[in-house]
């Protein structure tokens, strides 16, 4: 199958659809540089998602490490990886494909337009050999024309009786002529239509045929080239396929990697207070004024006249103080933590002094590496002086020092808070122990009970005094963290108790850790406790203490 002998005569088809091909090719051409663009513009809207959705490198706030949201965050990874695999789809594209394809068109277009000049040259030129011969022809028909007028004039005058002698000799002269003329005509004719022929059939034959092999050649070598670029355009893809395949399987992995029970113990972790639960109340008895008597057998005590509460209001005020079922009191953040619940203020000074002591190593480390220094200096003086190295060292000592007791001060600090946890404890166990008395709660200054034959006065819980004991031996005064205002008079008879007036302020000192007492201080610097339910809590961080 040649185009050469199947299309001898179709030059125009055959140039109309050697152009189509060019124009496929670069429609082709096109469409890839299309899809690579939609790649690139796919793989940088993935890295923008990414790049939007990725926790802020900035932030100084250890975020919570969530394994839901370590997977989320494994899964960005995956996908930044991924929207590379799209970015190398697209180079290769546009190098394999694209860039190709772009230089073969060039090169075809060119390769097409030489042989088509060559195929209208060949064509030319057997035009010019068929106007030679039809003039050649026209001439030879139009010497016979000439030659059979001579020779019907000569006749004409040879059988003319009147005719002279010297007209028929020149009739014959003529005639002789045209006739000469005629074979000359009928020679170069015959010389030209020779060639012609012999033009034509190499034009048909031999030059058309491999111009038009070569033409055919051109349009299946852009056949393959097509053929190429598609599997080169696949394999693109293929290539990216198992390292997109190990992203997504690392999706997968982060998927299974989530664990609730994990993610449960983390928000326990960040957000326990390490305070107790709030105690009972204690039980106000209203009624000792009308059915106590003083009667044979019943040990009695004097008790001060207290003035009626109200219940709604007492239990009001106790629930109102409790910061940490409310608001957290806004205020700046101390170097001892103790703006922070017990449990959170722990953790934070043991990451403190975890990182103090990895400072600490650090300075360690360097101070050896430099008495190393100062030996080596000292034994061969000429690799350095030994006194340059005597400030650093210096140096580094003063950062021992410094750090070391910075860990001792957050140390005391850690200590302070875990054995306040541990009393706390006690004490709320202890408390819930004494607090079951006969249908009745004890009061703050104790209470009676409601059995007539045993109406006697119950003191405060021995566990109380001893935590009071423990507290006042601390050496340094605490800090105050509010202030308050009595509601109602107590005269802090029992011993740890601070007596007050109704409307007088002092200062909080430490909050009510659930058994209904607030340690408070006066203006003069005394210190005990008061009945939570007597005084108006104010908890700011502005208040000083004296």
């Amino acid at each position: 199958m040649s185009w050469g002998t199947e299309l001898w005569d179709q030059f125009d088809n055959l140039e109309k659809h050697t152009q189509w091909g060019l124009d496929f090719l670069d429609k082709y051409a096109k469409f890839v540089k299309e899809r690579l663009e939609i790649e690139q513009n796919y793989a940088k809207q993935l890295r923008n998602l990414v790049k939007k959705f990725c926790p802020k490198r900035s932030s100084k706030e250890e975020e919570p490490r969530f394994t839901s949201c370590m997977a989320f965050y494994n899964i960005l990874n995956e996908l930044n990886d991924y929207a590379g695999q799209r970015e190398v789809v697209a180079e290769e594209i546009g190098h394999r494909v694209y860039a190709e394809i772009m230089k073969y068109s060039y090169e075809l277009k060119a390769e097409r337009k030489s042989h088509l000049q060559e195929g209208r040259r060949a064509q030319q030129y057997l035009d010019i050999c068929l106007k030679q011969m039809d003039s050649s022809k026209k001439k030879f028909e139009r010497e016979c024309r000439e030659a059979e007028k001579a020779q019907q004039t000569f006749e004409r005058l040879d059988n003319d009786t009147n005719a002279t002698k010297s007209d028929v000799e020149k009739a014959k002269q003529q005639l002789n002529l045209r006739t000469h003329m005629a074979d000359e005509s009928k020679n170069e004719y015959a010389a030209q239509l020779q060639n012609y022929n012999a033009e034509q059939h190499k034009h048909f034959y031999i030059v058309i045929p491999q111009v038009y092999k070569h033409l055919q050649e051109m349009d299946e070598r852009r056949t393959v080239k097509l053929s190429e670029c598609y599997k080169g355009f696949a394999d693109a893809e293929r290539k990216v396929i198992p390292i997109i395949s190990k992203c997504l399987e690392g999706m997968v992995q982060a998927a299974k990697s989530v664990d609730e029970r994990r993610d449960s113990q983390i928000v326990v972790d960040c957000f326990k207070s390490g305070f107790e639960p709030p105690g009972d109340f204690p039980f106000e008895d209203y009624s000792q004024h009308i059915y106590r008597t003083v009667s044979d057998g019943t040990i009695s005590t004097t008790k001060p006249e207290v003035t009626r509460i109200d219940p709604k209001i007492t239990m009001g005020k106790a629930k109102g103080k409790l910061w940490l079922f409310g608001k957290k009191p806004k205020g700046p953040a101390l170097e001892d933590f103790s703006h922070l619940p017990p449990e959170q203020r722990r953790k934070k000074l043991q990451q403190r002094i975890d990182e103090l002591n990895r400072e600490l190593q650090k300075e360690i480390d360097q101070k050896e590496a430099l008495n190393k220094m100062k030996d080596v200096y000292e034994k061969s003086p000429q690799m350095g002086d030994p006194s340059s190295l005597q400030p650093k060292i210096a140096e580094t000592m003063s950062n021992i020092e410094k750090l070391r007791m910075e860990i001792q001060k957050n140390e005391a600090w850690l200590s302070e808070v875990e054995g306040k946890v541990a009393q706390r404890s006690e004490r709320r166990h202890s408390t819930e122990a004494n607090h079951l008395v006969a249908q009745g709660r004890e009061s703050p200054e104790g209470s009676y009970t409601e059995d007539a034959n045993q109406e006697g006065r119950i003191q405060p819980q021995p566990s109380i005094h001893t935590e009071f004991d423990d507290e006042f031996d601390d050496d340094d005064p605490l800090p105050a963290i509010g202030h308050c205002k009595a509601i109602y008079p107590f005269d802090g008879n029992n011993e740890g108790t601070l007596a007050m007036k109704e409307g007088e302020v002092m200062y909080i000192i430490e909050e009510d850790k659930g058994d209904g007492w607030t340690r408070a201080r006066k203006q003069n610097g005394e210190e005990g406790y008061v009945p939570t339910s007597y005084i108006d809590v104010t908890l700011e961080k502005n208040s000083k203490g004296s």
